[in-house]
Parts: structure tokens; sequence; C-alpha cells
């Protein structure tokens, strides 16, 4: 017999509910984590931050509505170079690889530049009434994108191959960039034109509103449900086209069609916020070792990520203390840079690259 006083009978069960041991976070739980807290206090802060004064009761509508445009349309153009860089990655099978390999975005690119020289020299200002003048430069980037998409399918053929593609791009990505170059030169002989065009190429949202969103939007969302909806076909496509075509996936048509949405995704950015460098880059390939190779995961964590990054972006190019304007293609630049050295370099020491 068990002497009193000495605990309770091992054979009594504790009544009490014990919960099991909680398991520790994952790492793709704390990257959305650490994702949504960012995307929520850059949102915050470019609300609050740039020239003007909230504490001024007339005026603070108003700053807050143009502050809030340009979140906007920070906000989209990150998700949609973040995206379009996840799409050409599972394409080339390559987390180097980059939405402006296609030449789409020297094409956009072009087709604004073009836009600005041929407002200030032909059409002198004058367009039809029922097309605002404002909507002339997102119109001639979404033009000279989908020029070079027609260009590189017409090239590749009916059935496009990757190291085609990779030529074709690359060779219209040097054709445009050189008549941009041109019509650069050119428009340096009326300051505010030449102003206009480095503003443009260097990239901004400051100047962006309501319509540009409306041109963007609904681009950026189909595009990124696309994305999703060939997520399983990407999946596969990643072990090789030869693997994928023995699971049934029609690798020609996937190719082709994430070749056009890739372009599509890449002129909405360019229409919106010009030349922004690194964002297709660096953030799928920063996301990848949290969130996983899977698509499906990979391009809502993008889309987010990208949306983060130029937000906070274009935070700081209102912070810079700087008599003139610092473009925000210059920031993305400046901290892209650097932040995909780092990943190269860690991604060779893990065995991640040959």
């Amino acid at each position: 017999m068990r002497p009193p006083g000495d605990g309770p009978c091992p054979c009594v069960r504790d009544p009490v509910h014990r919960a099991p041991p909680s398991r520790p976070m994952s790492r793709a739980h704390a990257a959305w984590f650490v994702l949504l807290v960012l995307l929520l206090l850059g949102c915050a802060a470019a609300l609050q931050v740039g020239e003007g004064d909230l504490s001024d009761a007339a005026l603070r509508a108003t700053f807050l509505s143009l502050r809030g445009w340009r979140l906007a349309n920070a906000l989209l153009a990150g998700a949609a170079l973040s995206v379009g860089g996840v799409l050409v990655q599972g394409l080339f099978r390559n987390p180097l690889a980059s939405p402006s390999i296609l030449g789409t975005t020297a094409g956009a690119s072009l087709g604004g530049v073009l836009v600005l020289v041929l407002w200030n020299s032909l059409l002198l200002g004058r367009v039809p009434d029922w097309l605002p003048g404002e909507l002339l430069l997102p119109i001639g980037c979404l033009a000279g994108a989908w020029v070079a998409l027609g260009l590189l399918l017409a090239t590749t053929g009916r059935r496009p191959g990757i190291v085609a593609v990779l030529l074709t791009g690359f060779i219209l990505s040097s054709f445009f960039l050189s008549l941009g170059g041109l019509l650069s030169s050119m428009a340096q002989e009326t300051w505010e034109l030449g102003r206009a065009v480095v503003a443009f190429t260097l990239g901004g949202v400051d100047t962006k509103g309501p319509r540009h969103v409306a041109i963007a939007l609904p681009m950026v969302l189909v595009g990124t449900a696309v994305a999703l909806g060939w997520s399983h076909h990407l999946d596969a496509m990643l072990a090789g086209e030869e693997e994928a075509a023995s699971l049934g996936v029609d690798v020609v048509r996937v190719r082709r069609w994430v070749i056009i949405w890739t372009a599509t995704l890449t002129a909405a950015a360019v229409a919106i916020s010009g030349g922004l460098s690194f964002v297709g880059l660096i953030v799928p390939h920063a996301l990848r070792p949290f969130v996983g190779e899977t698509h499906r995961r990979l391009v809502p964590a993008a889309f987010v990520g990208g949306a983060t990054f130029v937000v906070w972006a274009d935070v700081i190019v209102r912070l810079v203390p700087s008599r003139g304007h610092v473009p925000l293609g210059v920031v993305t630049g400046l901290i892209g840079g650097p932040v995909f050295l780092f990943l190269l370099a860690r991604a060779q020491r893990e065995g991640r690259l040959a």
C-alpha cells in the first residue's frame, strides 16, 4: 500500500488536460509575418512621409490623396515586377533571370521616351479631348512592350526554344536601349524635355494618379492569377522540359503564355513607374529559401514582397536629403545591387548554384 503524503497514486490520471507543446513557427510562416508587418509599416510611412504638413487641416485630405495614389502605384509596380520575375525564373529554370531578359522592359521604356519626344515636337501638347494627356505615357509604354513581345514571338517562331528566346530578348534589349539612348540625346536640346526623359528612364511614381492605377490594376491582377493558374506546370518544368512533357505538360504552350504574361506585367510596371532595377530579380530570389520553390507559394509571396520593397524604396526617396528629386530607380538599384550580391554569395556557399 502506498503511504499517505507521497503524492497522488500513479494509477490515477491527471484530470487537467495538458495541451501539446507548440511547434516553432516555420520559416514560411515567419517570412509571411515579416512581409506583412513590413508592408503595413511601409504603407503607414508612405502616407505620413513627404512634402507638406498633415497638421494643416485644410490640406490634409489633399496630401493624403496624393500620397495614397502614389502608394497604390508603388504597390502595383513592385508586385508586377516581382511576379514577372517569378515567371521568367521558372521559365528559364534559373533564379538569376530577370523580366528584362525578354526585351519587353527596354521596349516599354523606348515607347515611353518616344511618346515624350513626340509630345514635345510633333504633337505640341495637342491631343483629342477624349484622351487625357497624362495617359499618353503609359499607353506608349504598353505599346512599346507589346511591339517588343510581337517581335520576340515572330522571331522565335511558333515553337520558341529557350536559347532562341534568350538570344532574341538580349538582342532586342540592346537594340531598343540604343534607340532610347538616341532619343534621349536628341531630347537634351530642350531642357524640360531632357529632364522629363531622364526622370522617366530612372523611374518614379510621384506623378502618377488614379488613371494610372486604373490602367495597371487589371493587368497586374489578371497576370498574377494566370501565374497561380500555371503554377503546377511551372513546377513540373523545374525538373526539365522532357520530364514535364512526360507528365503531360504542353511545354511549348506554357512557354509561350509565360512569355506573354511576363511581358504584360512588365509593361504595366514600366507604364506606372518607369525603369526600376533589381525588383524582379532579387525579391523572388530572396524569398525562395523561405517559402520554397513551389510556385503556388512563391507567387503570392513575391506579390507582397515586391510591393513591400518598392513602397519602402519610395519612402527612402522622400527621406534622402537632397535639393533635387532622387529617382526611385536609383534607390532600388542601390539597395538591390548589394542585396543581390549577398544572396548570390550565400547561394554559392550553400551549393544551390553551380
